[in-house]
Order: structure tokens, then C-alpha cells, then sequence
């Protein structure tokens, strides 16, 4: 059953809030503060679901981003407040913005210039990856992090539902090799009955398929983690931390660096 449940970031730059992945962490929503778009229609995701609409505002233009964020970044160094991240998150996939790449190059002068040894992040789905600006960008990020939460097709379509079906498992997964050694791959862990659907992607097929990925990747680092918030969809269950850990195990032991977030 879907729950109402609306967009949560309502500005461009928001925070710093701290996560509980990459620290105290400086958030840049690429998308409208009104609204959602995103390329997956996850039944997890924090911002609601593609159905509450795109809304009015339309995406923040390169300049505004800019602005905001060197405005952010002055005050808070003035203020000797501490900064260990500036991520890209938000009401949709970031890299769907039409000028990711040059707004991404702005971010770093910015970075450099206030909080040089703070770290830039995006978390992205992974769909728009076969883009040569997205690909090019996304390199000269700190931390390239990107979505694989299922290897199987019938799973990653109920989990994450992309809105085209072109996106499967094997064309992700074979994008995702041009970052071997450098990016992380973040994959959410997550059980339940919805819409009459059982999905589980922590059983033994499931967690073989993913580790297969991983090797055919080569990942920098591999974060498993569990649902925090409120999904918008009913029936979906927080796993255990023993649970998180059990897969973490097995990742671990196929010769990865796992972070296990609880």
C-alpha cells in the first residue's frame, strides 16, 4: 500500500546534517525543491515516490547552484563550522541535471577554496553512466557512489522500478566496470511483502549474484546498509543488524572492503 508521503528537501543546499555514511555532510539537490524526478521509482526511497509529480519550480540553473552553495560554504567557514562532506542527494537523481558536469567543476573550485580537505560525494542510481559528461564528472569526484541493489532483473524491476526498461542488472553492471578501483557501490538490503510481492535480495541467490557483480566491477569499497526512514511503501521491514552484517560477511570474504551501515 502506498503511503503519502511528499519530497523531502524543499531547498537546493541543505544541512549540514550528519550521515550516517559519510560524516557531517553539506547537501546539494540537484533536482526541484517542489517535486521529484528521478530515472528509478524505488519502493525505499526517503523523497516519496515519481507519482507525486516533477512539481513547478523546475531544476536550480548552474548559476544559482553556484551562488548558494559559495554562500553555504563562506558562512560556515566563517563560523569555523565543520564540514566532512558536500553531497549530492536529493529529490531524484542528480545526474539527470542537464548541466551536472559544469555544476560538479563549480563545486570543486568551491570546495577548494573554503574547505580544502573536505570530500565531494554523489550518490547516484547508476542509469545515466553511459553519458561521457556524467562519466568524465563523476571521476574527478572524491566519492563516486553508486546504486546496485540487486543483480538479479525480476528484483532490481520491484526494488528499484526503473522508469525505463532499457536499465536491467547486466547493462548497469557493465557500465559500472569503467570505474574499477574507484568507485563505491551501494546496495540497499531490504525484505517485505508489497503489492503482494515478496522481495528479499538478502537470500543466498541473491547475495551470490551481487558478489558476482562486485568481482566483475572491482569496487573501491562495497556499503551494505538498511532502510533509516520511512519508505513510502507499506510492508517493507528494517533488517536486523545481524542481518546486514551476514551479508557483510560473505561480501568480506569474496575479498572486499565493505562498510556495514546499520
Amino acid at each position: 500500500m502506498l503511503k503519502l508521503k511528499a519530497v523531502i528537501f524543499h531547498t537546493t543546499i541543505f544541512g549540514p546534517i550528519r550521515s550516517r555514511r559519510l560524516g557531517i555532510s553539506l547537501g546539494i539537490n540537484l533536482m526541484p525543491n517542489d517535486g521529484k524526478v528521478c530515472s528509478f521509482d524505488c519502493i525505499y526511497c526517503e523523497a516519496g515516490l515519481n507519482s507525486q509529480g516533477a512539481g513547478k519550480r523546475g531544476v536550480p540553473s548552474r548559476e544559482s547552484v553556484k551562488r548558494q552553495l559559495s554562500r553555504k560554504l563562506a558562512a560556515m567557514s566563517e563560523a569555523g563550522d565543520a564540514l566532512d562532506v558536500i553531497t549530492y542527494s536529493g529529490n531524484g537523481e542528480p545526474t539527470l541535471h542537464p548541466q551536472f558536469a559544469e555544476i560538479v567543476h563549480d563545486t570543486l573550485l568551491l570546495r577548494d577554496r573554503y574547505y580544502p580537505s573536505a570530500r565531494v560525494s554523489v550518490l547516484s542510481n547508476a542509469t545515466m553512466i553511459d553519458r561521457p559528461d556524467v562519466i568524465k564528472a563523476l571521476k574527478t569526484v572524491d566519492n563516486n557512489i553508486l546504486k546496485l541493489d540487486s543483480a538479479i532483473a525480476s528484483t532490481m524491476r520491484a526494488i528499484n522500478r526503473p522508469v525505463s526498461s532499457n536499465v536491467v542488472p547486466a547493462g548497469v553492471i557493465e557500465h559500472l566496470k569503467q570505474f574499477a578501483g574507484t568507485c563505491v557501490i551501494q546496495t540497499m538490503l531490504l525484505r517485505g511483502e508489497v503489492e503482494g510481492m515478496h522481495i528479499d535480495n538478502t537470500t543466498d541467490e541473491e547475495v551470490a549474484a551481487l558478489v558476482r557483480a562486485y568481482r566483475a566491477v572491482k569496487p573501491r569499497e562495497v556499503q551494505l546498509y538498511g532502510i533509516d526512514r520511512e519508505p513510502p511503501m507499506q510492508g517493507l521491514e528494517k533488517l536486523q543488524s545481524s542481518e546486514i552484517n551476514r551479508v557483510a560477511t560473505v561480501v568480506r570474504a569474496a575479498g572486499f572492503t565493505v562498510q556495514a551501515i546499520e
